[in-house]
């Protein structure tokens, strides 16, 4: 089941339920599916959009003073992969990357970003590569 499948079946249980605080959380998530040009959005699209969402929510709550975290954050991050930390960054550059292949560092970007896809922060990889 695709991500945006397992939000759909999440907000009929969230219904069921009576939970209205995810129920209008997902329907959120749900609007911003339907704003993309396909009906079925493949699950690296799902977590951009997630992501964005992510990174909205807490400019506002930045702007406003609140807490760092509130449920909406916490129900988006559920449905993100788990992230790579610093230390599986690293070990996988020193056992993949040949920097001796590349002009800088910063151009063993692709190839890192590449095998971690969506479950590597870009800054990270990017502070790992520059301590490298």
């Amino acid at each position: 089941m695709g991500l945006q499948a397992q939000i759909k079946k999440d907000l009929m249980m969230a219904m069921k339920a009576k939970d209205e605080d995810k129920k209008s959380i997902l329907r959120v998530f749900m609007g911003e599916f339907g704003r993309q040009e396909r009906k079925e959005i493949p699950d690296a699209e799902v977590i951009q959009i997630l992501k964005k969402l992510i990174k909205s929510e807490k400019e506002v709550l930045l702007r406003t003073g609140g807490a760092e975290s509130n449920r909406f954050i916490d129900v988006a991050e559920s449905y993100l992969p788990k992230m790579a930390s610093e230390e599986d960054i690293a070990a996988w550059i020193s056992a993949n990357i040949d920097f001796s292949k590349f002009n800088n560092k910063m151009q063993a970007m692709k190839p890192i970003m590449d095998h971690f896809g969506p479950a590597a922060d870009g800054n990270l990889v990017k502070k790992v590569l520059q301590r490298q």
